[in-house]
C-alpha cells in the first residue's frame, strides 16, 4: 500500500534540474516506503519525461507507485524483471524503448533494495547444552548455507545485477547516439564496514568501481556516458525501520537516520550538478548533529563529501632486493 507523503518530493527549481526533461529508469523502485521509491517519486514530480518503476518481487507496491505518479500526470510505467537473469532482462529492452518514445533511458539509477538480515561472519555458533554432537552439526551446517545464501542474492544482484543494467543500457546508449548518465547507489558501509553484513560491504564495495570500469571500456564512445557513485547513511526504509531507535546501529555516523525525503532531496541537489563535474567520482553523504536553531527542532546538518580511493604502492625490500627473474 502506497504510504509516501507525495509532496515531500517536490523539490526547488534549483533541485529539480537533475530530473527535468529525462527518460528516467531506477532498478529496486517497487519497495513502498524504500529509497527506489523515493528517487521515481523526486523525478516524477520534478519534471521528469518519463519514469520507468523496476521491481522484481514487491509487484504490488510497485504498481500502487506507478498509479500514484500517473494520478499526478507523470508519464511513468511498470517493469518487472530479476536483474540477475539476463534473459529476464533482456526481455525489457524493447518494451523500455518503447515506453520512452523509441529511445532509450538518459538516466539510469542503479539501486537495490536488498541487504542481508545479519549474522556473525566467521565465528562459530554458540553451544547449546546437551547438545548431542550430530545435532550441532547439523544446526552449524545449516546456519552456514542459510546465512550464505542470504548473502548471495546480495552479492548477486548489487554485482551481477548493477553490471547487467550497465552493460544494457550503455550499450543502447551507443547504439542510439544517446547520452545517457548512470548512478550507482552504495553505501558507507563500503567504506567502513558494519558487522554482521559481509555480503552488503563487499558488494556496495565492488560499485564503487564501476564508473572507471564503464569509462575504460567505452574507449572512444566514453563521451556519450557519464557515471557516479553515491555512499549513503543509514536511511529509514522498510529494511531499517527496525533499528531506528537503536543508536549502537547507526549512532557512529549520524545522530538519528535519514527519512527517505531527505535522501532524495539531498541527491536531488547532486545530481543536480553539472554532468562533467560529478563523472566518475564518488559522493558520501554526512548527517551531522546541529544545534537547532531558535524556533527549529532540526538535529542533522546534511552535506556531500567527496570520496578518493588512493592506492598506494610500495616495494618490498625483501623482494625487490631477491627479485625472480626468468
Amino acid at each position: 500500500m502506497y504510504s509516501a507523503e507525495t509532496d515531500r518530493f517536490r523539490f526547488n527549481d534549483d533541485l529539480a534540474g537533475g530530473f527535468a526533461g529525462k527518460r528516467v529508469l531506477i532498478t529496486g523502485a517497487g519497495k513502498d516506503g524504500g529509497i527506489g521509491q523515493a528517487f521515481a517519486l523526486s523525478a516524477g514530480l520534478n519534471g521528469a519525461e518519463s519514469v520507468g518503476v523496476h521491481f522484481h518481487r514487491s509487484y504490488q507496491d510497485g504498481f500502487d507507485l506507478v498509479y500514484k505518479l500517473q494520478e499526478e500526470g507523470v508519464n511513468a510505467f511498470p517493469v518487472q524483471a530479476d536483474v540477475t537473469n539476463l534473459r529476464d532482462l533482456w526481455a525489457t529492452r524493447s518494451y523500455i524503448i518503447d515506453q520512452l518514445g523509441g529511445r532509450p533511458p538518459s538516466l539510469v539509477i542503479c539501486n537495490s533494495g536488498l541487504t542481508e538480515k545479519g549474522y556473525s561472519f566467521g565465528r562459530a555458533l554458540k553451544e547449546v547444552e546437551d547438545e548431542p554432537i550430530a545435532i550441532r552439526r547439523a544446526r552449524v551446517r545449516q546456519h552456514f548455507i542459510d546465512n550464505l545464501s542470504e548473502s548471495q542474492l546480495v552479492l548477486d544482484t548489487k554485482i551481477d545485477g548493477f553490471l547487467a543494467v550497465t552493460h544494457l543500457w550503455a550499450g543502447e546508449a551507443v547504439y542510439h547516439d544517446e547520452e545517457v548518465r548512470f548512478v550507482y547507489v552504495s553505501s558507507r558501509q563500503a567504506i567502513d564496514p558494519g558487522v554482521s553484513v559481509p555480503g552488503y560491504a563487499i558488494s556496495n564495495w565492488a560499485v564503487l568501481q564501476l564508473p572507471e570500469v564503464l569509462k575504460v571500456n567505452l574507449g572512444r564512445s566514453a563521451d556519450k556516458v557519464s557515471a557516479f557513485s553515491v555512499l549513503f547513511p543509514f536511511i529509514r526504509t522498510g529494511m531499517t525501520d527496525e533499528y531506528a531507535e537503536n543508536e549502537r546501529v547507526f549512532g557512529r555516523w549520524q545522530p538519528r537516520m535519514l527519512e527517505t525525503h531527505e535522501c532524495a532531496e539531498a541527491f536531488a541537489q547532486l545530481l543536480a550538478r553539472p554532468t562533467d563535474e560529478t563523472n566518475l567520482g564518488m559522493y558520501e553523504l554526512m548527517a551531522d548533529a546541529v544545534d537547532p536553531a531558535p524556533g527549529s527542532d532540526g538535529t542533522v546538518s546534511v552535506t556531500w563529501k567527496q570520496v578518493a580511493l588512493d592506492i598506494a604502492e610500495n616495494d618490498l625490500d625483501w623482494s625487490a632486493g631477491s627479485p625472480l627473474v626468468y
